[in-house]
Formats: C-alpha cells, sequence, structure tokens
C-alpha cells in the first residue's frame, strides 16, 4: 500500500459523516439571517462548544467571529467560513430535513455543511497525526453576505487575519470547481431631488425623474461599453466572461401619479473583473451622476491567485482523487472572502461541498455525501501541504 493510500484511509477512518451531519443540522435550525444578523450569538455558541468538543486549541471569540487551532510550529493552513446565510423566504427553512440523498434548508448549501466539514477535517488531521509541522486554524465569520464587517474586515483591521498563513481555504458552494478569483463590486445609490407640485401646476415644481434621465443615458452607453470587456480568467459560460454594470436593482420615485415627483433614487451594480481597476470604474461612475447625492452600499476589489499556486495543485488532486472527476479552476462570478488574504499575498481559493445552483434560493439543499468528500479533500490537502 502506498503512502498516500494509507494516509487517506487514516483520515477517513477519522471522519464520521453522521457527527458532520449533525453538525449542520445544528447550524441551519439556528436563523442566522443577515441582514439583520440574527441570532449570531447563538451560532457563536454552537461553534464554540463544537470546538471545545473536538479538543480545539486557543479557542476563542475574536469580535464576532470564533477561532480556533490544532497542529504545532507557526505555518498555518487557514479553513475560513462564514456562519450568516441570506434571509430565507418562508421560515420553514430553518428546519432542516432530510429528502432521499439530500438535507434541506437555509444555509445547508452556503455554507454551514462546509464549517462542518472543514472543522471535523481539521481534528481528523489532528488525530492522524499528520500535523508535526504545522498548524490549521480555523476562522469562523459573520457578515460575509454584507461585505464583511464585523467579520473578515474587522479581522484584519485587528491585524490578526492571516497571521502566519503559508495558504487559505473557504468552503464556498463552488458546484465541483475551484475558485481562484473573484470580481470587485461598487455598489452606488443616486439620488436626484426635486419639488413636488400638483400636475396642472408642475410648473411650480422639480420633476426628479426628468431631471435624472440624462445620466440613465450616460449610464447606458456606459453599459454599453463595460460590457463588451471580457476577463482573461477562466469562468463558464463564456457569456460570464464579460463585465458588468445592473442598473436599476432598486428604483424609486414619486407619490403619486399626479404629482410631480420630488424624489428619484436608483441603485447600479458594477462588478469589476481582475484586468480593470477598482478607481477608474469608480471615478467614470461618479461622472456620470455629477448632480446626484451618492451613497456607495459596497466598494471591493477584485482579487487573483495564481493557478499555479502549490495550494491549487494540491487541492485539485485531491479532488481528483477522491471525487473521480479533476476540477476546472475558474473565477468566482462574485465576492469571496479569499481576497481579504490574496491581497495580502496570501494564496487563497475556495472548494466547497455546496451548489452555487440552489444557494440563495427557497429550495436550498447539500447533497449529503458532499459533505464527507469536502472534509476528507481539506484533511488530505492539509496534510500533505502542513508535511
Amino acid at each position: 500500500m502506498n503512502n498516500n493510500n494509507s494516509t487517506s484511509i487514516r483520515l477517513r477512518d477519522r471522519l464520521s459523516e453522521t457527527a458532520m451531519l449533525e453538525l449542520t443540522q445544528r447550524l441551519v435550525a439556528i436563523p442566522s439571517e443577515n441582514p439583520p444578523g440574527n441570532h449570531y450569538e447563538d451560532c457563536r455558541r454552537t461553534l464554540l462548544e463544537e470546538l471545545d468538543r473536538l479538543g480545539f486549541d486557543n479557542v476563542k471569540r475574536e469580535g464576532a467571529c470564533v477561532v480556533g487551532a490544532v497542529g504545532s510550529g507557526s505555518r498555518t493552513l487557514y479553513f475560513s467560513g462564514h456562519y450568516d446565510v441570506v434571509p430565507a423566504q418562508s421560515a420553514d427553512q430553518f428546519q432542516p430535513r432530510i429528502e432521499g440523498a439530500n438535507l434541506f434548508g437555509r444555509g445547508s448549501s452556503d455554507m454551514k455543511a462546509g464549517l462542518a466539514a472543514m472543522i471535523h477535517a481539521a481534528a481528523a488531521t489532528r488525530d492522524a497525526g499528520l500535523l508535526d509541522n504545522g498548524r490549521i486554524g480555523i476562522v469562523l465569520v459573520p457578515d460575509e453576505e454584507t461585505a464583511g464587517p464585523r467579520g473578515s474586515r474587522d479581522l484584519a483591521a485587528r491585524g490578526v487575519l492571516g497571521k502566519d498563513a503559508i495558504a487559505m481555504l473557504t468552503p464556498e458552494p463552488t458546484g465541483g470547481v475551484i475558485w481562484s478569483a473573484n470580481r470587485g463590486a461598487i455598489t452606488l445609490r443616486a439620488t436626484m431631488r426635486g419639488k413636488p407640485a400638483h400636475v396642472g401646476r408642475q410648473f411650480e415644481g422639480v420633476n426628479a425623474f426628468e431631471h435624472a434621465i440624462p445620466a440613465m443615458a450616460k449610464l447606458l452607453d456606459l453599459k454599453k461599453e463595460v460590457e463588451r470587456r471580457e476577463t482573461q480568467q477562466q469562468i463558464a459560460p463564456a457569456a460570464a466572461r464579460n463585465s458588468i454594470l445592473m442598473l436599476g436593482g432598486r428604483v424609486e420615485a414619486g407619490t403619486n401619479f399626479n404629482v410631480t415627483p420630488d424624489l428619484c433614487s436608483f441603485t447600479l451594480d458594477r462588478r469589476i473583473n481582475p484586468e480593470e481597476s477598482l478607481e477608474e470604474e469608480k471615478r467614470r461612475l461618479l461622472d456620470a451622476l455629477e448632480g446626484f447625492e451618492v451613497e456607495i452600499l459596497q466598494e471591493e476589489a477584485a482579487a487573483a491567485t495564481s493557478a499555479e499556486e502549490p495550494l491549487q495543485v494540491v487541492l485539485s488532486r485531491h479532488v481528483t482523487a477522491v471525487t473521480g472527476k479533476r476540477p476546472a479552476v475558474e473565477m468566482c462570478p462574485g465576492l469571496l472572502e479569499t481576497r481579504f488574504y490574496a491581497e495580502r499575498g496570501i494564496p487563497a481559493f475556495a472548494y466547497g461541498p455546496g451548489l452555487l445552483t440552489v444557494s440563495h434560493g427557497p429550495t436550498e439543499f447539500i447533497p449529503i455525501r458532499n459533505i464527507g468528500q469536502c472534509a476528507q479533500i481539506y484533511a488530505l490537502t492539509a496534510a500533505e501541504l502542513l508535511n
């Protein structure tokens, strides 16, 4: 028997699919919706108890985050994940249920099953005696769904994010691929003010909607230009390669059909490929919105890690071995927590058990077998990278 097979068996013997499924169900039952940030304390308590039960070292709260570690030495591979979920479409999404081979519930795919997998993977790697030359750091954060103010962003501001890191993995619902990069984002709310008046005396009012139209036309021209650009990163399908400017996600204007609108407000969401400049694209949007009140809802840079990094090579090999399918390496169509690490020069990738196609939806689920497979992949990757 070769060493790789021996390591795989040692790790598999220490991974309990039942325990991982039970932890996932406990987490799904906690309605940690964000916004607004419901039941965070319940989620933190459950995660702290699990890390303590499994014998993690240095288990503690770091602000609103939960951290712990296993192994020895300073070289640290971080397993980082978020415990907040998007709001549910119905309350029964927080009643986890098993149907056939799947576990249904809000957060099952994004990404509470991933948390269970990475926590148990770290413990199994330690228990198999495979962490003599490094550590696995567990980082459990809130607010990922709203750009991380109490999560990774706060850890970065505290100067503790990625300490002694050699690399980082996060179990986002990647649907079988590895994400090596993410788009940046600038999201704005633009508001034009006017003055109300009865339609019969509209000359006494100021029509905010009409005053907003020239800027909307400029933005439509900008949209045409922007969406002809293509990233050089790998992403499927081909149409997803184009840069993005979405107009009017949220629109508000006026109070009634016979009153000049005293307000016209709309959002625009610019998703930026790694080859583009965040500052330049922000400037162009603001120039088009001259005369508007502008509120910046989010502003995040794109980030990318080279697909040639050792972590990706090792991770890809173990995904192939465990699942029987070689993973594509692609850019995530949205934001990723990997950006907080990548911008510090730390190789960071996403791979998780969930499916992007069902995450955030009314029938969100996780294939149960994916949880155990992800845990085995993470454990094998850590064992090879840290020895």
